[in-house]
């Protein structure tokens, strides 16, 4: 079945309340955020996309694909699950080598010539990552950010699901702008949990939860696309101040001084 687009037909918060946004609808390529207070029902939204929620959860929503209930299968038959879920806490329980294991998704993903694939794969992963994941490490020793990053890459490229819903992948260590960059390459729906300005503003879309609602919907403007470049910069020296701290190096107030004005001039 070919994903055309998502809909999200509105429900009730967390009191009973009629939700704000009646309908909303997602097409191929878009990039929508979803924003609120810690507790705002931003984590509750995406899983009711996940469960294809019809009317069966607190929430009360109605989650329609191509604009019909979604097929039974999509839930019943992993395989057939056209969306894809990486969660802030994912831990591993295969100890198998990661190229082997990457390998076998592709294979069952009837992907006839998995090599290929699998180099794609870790190459996507490791753009993602300040530190590059082994092939041949144990997948139960890769760390948190790796893990994500890899999961990440495996839902796009072998998975290759349409829907991609993501749950503050900032937390993991993960080069936020790159990932952006990398995922609108490829035609499909991403969903973001997040708390970083700058994911927000390079979105289409930002949805604002409240008290288990959807509160509003606001479409990226070109000012605030402008002053995503902006803070793109100032998140390039964070992400160098913070590498050159990992490395073991020193911070000094001559160096912050320099790249301040030369980055945000």
């Amino acid at each position: 079945m070919e994903i055309r687009t998502v809909t999200v037909i509105g429900g009730q918060g967390r009191g009973g309340q009629k939700e704000p946004v009646d309908c909303v609808d997602f097409r191929m390529g878009d990039v929508a955020s979803i924003v609120g207070p810690t507790g705002s029902g931003k984590t509750a939204f995406i899983n009711d996309i996940a469960l294809f929620a019809d009317d069966s959860t607190p929430s009360r929503r109605r989650i329609l694909i191509n604009g019909s209930r979604a097929p039974a299968d999509f839930l019943e038959d992993p395989s057939r699950n056209p969306i894809a879920l990486i969660t802030q806490h994912t831990t591993f329980l295969s100890d198998l080598p990661v190229g082997r294991f990457l390998e076998i998704h592709a294979r069952i993903r009837h992907r006839e010539k998995s090599g290929p694939v699998v180099d794609d794969t870790l190459a996507f992963a490791n753009q993602l990552t300040g530190e590059p994941i082994d092939e041949g490490g144990a997948m139960t020793q890769i760390s948190g950010g790796q893990t994500r990053a890899l999961l990440i890459a495996d839902a796009v490229v072998i998975g290759n699901s349409p829907i991609i819903l993501l749950d503050e992948i900032e937390n993991a260590g993960i080069d936020r702008s790159r990932a952006l960059e990398l995922l609108r390459r490829y035609e499909k729906i991403f969903f973001f949990v997040t708390h970083d300005v700058r994911i927000a503003l390079l979105s289409d879309f930002r949805l604002i939860m409240s008290n288990g609602a959807l509160h509003d919907l606001l479409v990226t403007d070109e000012t605030e696309r402008r002053l995503a470049e902006t803070i793109g910069r100032l998140d390039e020296i964070m992400l160098r101040l913070r590498d050159t701290i990992r490395r073991g190096g020193r911070l000094t107030e001559q160096a912050l001084g320099v790249a301040l004005p030369a980055q945000t001039a």
